[in-house]
């Protein structure tokens, strides 16, 4: 119930979603003596307009005198929407990355929450057997698959829309039983008993991690679980969810991308009889909302979600796990620039629970942690049950005909594996046709007018699009320089070499997975349910198909072009191209079958190369290690930019250096290196002009207290028309 206060002894300190770098101060309601706790909602005027913002203080007293402050407007909660732990959280993330708090803390509400609207109802749709869908035959529906398995999967018990999404069934499927009459709709709670079905045997590895992780329980320790691919990860972390879930304390599941949702939840609904809830853009905002409060009222046992889910509510939290910690997707790139790892690891800290960061490649800041002790390190170096570690080879591609990307070896060993039934995963990381199209006449190429990129030409629809800023064109029918019919398409995508392996396998299913192939929402879930049931066929894909999946009738997997991150101006491109070899090649030979993986490259002598070929993560992760080390970059030593995007490439720079020149002479520090301004490896994007000065530093606590000096310099400078800045805490896009 709200307090009862003195208005005159009373004021709110609030944070609004405005870009300011502070929080505002209000005056109670006028006529009311009831305000309302941290954490809850407040109606406050802003100028012309009526914002909604979170209350994180109620004051005695304020440096701004009270007859210089407006009342607010109305008081939209009678409790705290967000929890002190969560409130505490957000306000480190702000004051952490530098970013606005009002923009910060907003992300601690639910959609519709932002909006002023009330707390999500956790009732949900739901569908159930009728009588007669009860009495149905198992052969009955033997023509209609899905819809056989839909009933046997209500034969279980009432199952949510939501349920039934994750697990891969469709609107047709549940419109068609429901015109039958075989199944009806049915108002569900999520308020099920939370149980757990038997585990898997653990291996004395599994074991080990699991016996120390559950012993961490009602105690903040951060675990690193370092398993090579296929070691049994997820068999860890359920059972260590078992434990939470057996203590009544909810358990949040960070993932890099959505595609990796319908896998797990799968997984998590065989083992778990409890509620399961997710959270990521892919959902509809209702459902999202309704996933939102069941997490905030402690009715969602497991809530799995992407990188923004980190700051989703839990009223008994008892464990957090971070699958695959190391990828770049569980960092933010734009407005509020996190990492949803380190955040989670905070996190964690203030709610007094164990945080466990998986990986079979963790970051070189993983690695670095455990190795000094700050990580409770967990290795699994056996594949689980008896399954073999595949054979790599490289393949020199210089000077070889290549049949759409494939090297003659690589197409042998594919006739080879999908002659026996078994699966292969290709690997290239361009989506579309082609990279580039270009005049054979006069060179003409197509570019992007608004970025310093060229347009990638898709098929299907026809068009040149920028992948960058979205720009998309027509196809042209003919040079726009010189009027000339030869327009060719050079380079390879994802498009073209499944044209080609159409053609050179006509009977075997080939999917192409990339964000142009998967943008349905239901597409990911269909796809991974149509490779599970079937035998041979190609899988070809971008990063989306390298992440964290469970395909055991692979046996061949290809990376077409493994060269594309060996040139990268990013200080951690080794390690991102170690990474992926690694995880793309650790998809292949899960099972019994043993695995093969064949790298193209044309650089097979860079010692990345070799070192992924010869070395284990532990060994080649020392090596780079080591290689920081020298050059005082992270983890030994920090990073932070200070980026601004403008109209002009002149403005951007004589901004940064009048900074830069401010802080020299206010601030000398030796410790403190600013280098810049620099142009973005890619200047121009989006119709604007990226530059960024970069704070290096040997400590952190240095390097962020100049950072603060920064921004405040940068507050207080006259900004040209169509110019903004922001900060980059430990920047993950390249410099």
């Amino acid at each position: 119930m709200p307090q009862q206060q003195d208005n005159a002894q009373t004021l709110l300190r609030c944070a609004v979603p405005i870009p300011v770098r502070g929080y505002l101060d209000y005056l109670p309601v006028k006529g009311s003596n009831t305000v309302p706790v941290a954490g809850g909602r407040i109606l406050i005027p802003l100028g012309s307009r009526q914002l909604v913002g979170v209350v994180t203080e109620i004051l005695g007293s304020t440096a701004i005198s009270p007859e210089k402050l407006k009342c607010a407007k109305a008081y939209l909660d009678d409790t705290a929407l967000i929890d002190s732990i969560v409130l505490e959280l957000l306000g480190w993330t702000a004051d952490y990355y530098q970013h606005p708090p009002g923009e910060t803390l907003i992300l601690g509400l639910s959609p519709r929450e932002r909006r002023g609207e009330p707390p999500a109802s956790t009732h949900e749709d739901g569908f159930t057997l009728t009588l007669r869908g009860e009495g149905l035959s198992d052969a009955a529906l033997s023509r209609a698959p899905r819809q056989q398995a839909l009933i046997a999967a209500l034969r279980a018990g009432p199952k949510t829309r939501a349920e039934l999404r994750d697990s891969g069934f469709k609107p047709d499927n549940l419109r068609a039983l429901i015109t039958r009459s075989l199944i009806e709709p049915v108002t569900m709670l999520a308020n099920k008993a939370w149980s757990c079905r038997t585990p898997l045997t653990a291996n004395t590895e599994q074991s080990l991690a699991i016996t120390h992780i559950n012993a961490s329980l009602g105690e903040f320790s951060c675990h690193l679980l370092e398993g090579v691919t296929g070691s049994g990860k997820t068999e860890v972390y359920l059972q260590a969810i078992a434990a939470a879930l057996a203590r009544q304390e909810q358990t949040l599941v960070l993932i890099p991308e959505i595609g990796l949702t319908p896998q797990l939840v799968r997984r998590f609904n065989e083992r778990f009889d409890a509620p399961i809830v997710t959270l990521h853009s892919g959902l509809g905002t209702a459902e999202r909302d309704r996933n939102w409060q069941a997490a905030r009222s402690g009715q969602a046992a497991i809530i799995i979600g992407t990188r923004s889910a980190v700051f989703a509510p839990m009223l008994t939290p008892g464990l957090i796990i971070v699958d695959e910690e190391h990828d770049v997707s569980l960092s933010q790139q734009d407005g509020l620039r996190y990492s949803a790892r380190d955040v989670a690891v905070k996190r964690a800290q203030l709610s007094s629970c164990p945080i466990v960061l998986g990986s079979a490649t963790p970051s070189l800041e993983s690695m670095a942690n455990a190795t000094n002790a700050r990580y409770r390190w967990h290795r699994l170096t056996q594949r689980a049950a008896g399954a073999r570690p595949p054979t790599k080879h490289i393949v020199d591609i210089r000077g070889l005909a290549l049949r759409a990307g494939l090297s003659p070896k690589l197409q042998s060993k594919m006739t080879e594996v999908l002659s026996r039934g078994e699966q292969v995963l290709l690997f290239l990381n361009r989506r579309g046709f082609a990279p580039t199209l270009l005049c054979h006449d006069c060179g003409w190429t197509a570019e992007c007018q608004n970025c310093d990129a060229r347009q990638t030409l898709h098929k299907k629809p026809p068009r040149v699009q920028c992948h960058h800023c979205g720009q998309q064109n027509p196809l042209p029918k003919r040079c726009p320089e010189c009027q000339g019919h030869r327009l060719v398409a050079s380079g390879l995508g994802t498009e073209q070499t499944e044209q080609a392996l159409r053609k050179d396998f006509p009977k075997i299913p080939v999917h192409r997975v990339d964000s142009d192939s998967m943008s349905g929402r239901h597409a990911m879930a269909t796809f991974t349910q149509a490779v599970e049931q079937t035998g041979a066929c190609i899988m070809l894909g971008t990063q989306l198909l390298a992440k964290g999946h469970h395909f055991p009738k692979v046996t061949c997997v290809g990376i077409l072009d493994a060269d594309s991150l060996l040139m990268s101006p990013d200080f951690r491109g080794e390690e991102r191209l170690a990474q992926l070899l690694t995880q793309v090649g650790g998809r292949a030979g899960r099972a019994q079958q043993p695995g093969e993986v064949i790298v193209q490259t044309r650089h097979p002598e860079h010692p990345i190369m070799t070192a992924v070929l010869e070395k284990n993560w532990r060994a080649l992760s020392a090596q780079l290690l080591l290689s920081r080390k020298a050059q005082g970059l992270p983890p030994n030593g920090a990073l932070a930019a200070l980026r601004c995007d403008s109209a002009n490439a002149e403005s951007g720079a004589a901004f940064l250096l009048a900074i830069m020149e401010k802080y020299r002479r206010t601030t000398p520090n030796a410790a403190i290196r600013l280098v810049g301004p620099l142009s973005a490896p890619m200047a121009r994007r989006a119709g604007l002009y990226r530059s960024h000065i970069v704070i290096t530093g040997p400590k952190r606590s240095e390097v962020h207290a100049s950072v603060k000096i920064l921004v405040t310099l940068a507050s207080e400078h006259r900004l040209p028309t169509g110019l903004r800045w922001f900060v980059d805490i430990d920047p993950s896009e390249p410099l």
